[in-house]
């Protein structure tokens, strides 16, 4: 059983593959896969989004492997907007996409908070770890803003060729420490 999340705008609910015909629409966009990684294919297929559901991630759910959750205004929650996931994963534990009219909110910030809490504090993970191209830097913003650090750089392959990237980390510890920074300072 997977939960649903909600913060102060979004509700987070499970990935089900009646999401795909939503999702397909929204992804198949260069600014969205430009930075994803190669697996993901270009130009996006007609059904890449139900092939992706149905053959990558809900086996990966059922097998415990990766969370995947659909990003909903609590003011539309019948309209997909985005996706975050966990995985188990070296480098590449939390990933997202965000449809492009809801990007600059803080919309993602806000999902990315709940996971975050939901790998540490639920599943018991010491660390996380993300990768991500420099070039990215609203992406990048999101792990500053999460309270990560970088502590590797190395060139990676993506959708749109090989960038100089980074990995990104925070452990459990550190984690807490944030959030109780956050609660103290507002």
């Amino acid at each position: 059983m997977f939960p649903q999340f909600e913060t102060r705008r979004l509700i987070l609910r499970p990935l089900e593959l009646a999401d795909a015909e939503q999702m397909q629409p929204l992804f198949a966009h260069w600014k969205i896969v430009e930075f994803m990684a190669t697996v993901v294919p270009w130009p996006y297929p007609e059904d890449g989004s139900m092939t992706y559901c149905r053959d990558v991630a809900l086996p990966a759910m059922a097998r415990g492997d990766e969370w995947h959750w659909t990003l909903r205004l609590k003011t539309d929650p019948g309209e997909l907007i985005g996706v975050i996931s966990l995985r188990k994963r070296e480098n590449g534990n939390r990933g997202f996409w965000l449809g492009l009219p809801w990007q600059g909110q803080g919309l993602m910030t806000e999902a990315a908070d709940a996971v975050t809490d939901y790998w540490f504090n639920e599943l018991g993970f010491p660390e996380l770890r993300v990768a991500k191209a420099i070039a990215n830097s609203a992406s990048r913003c999101i792990s500053e803003k999460n309270g990560m650090r970088v502590v590797h750089m190395e060139a990676r392959d993506y959708v749109g060729g090989r960038f100089p990237s980074e990995i990104w980390a925070i452990t459990a510890e550190e984690w807490r420490r944030h959030r109780q920074s956050l609660t103290t300072n507002h």
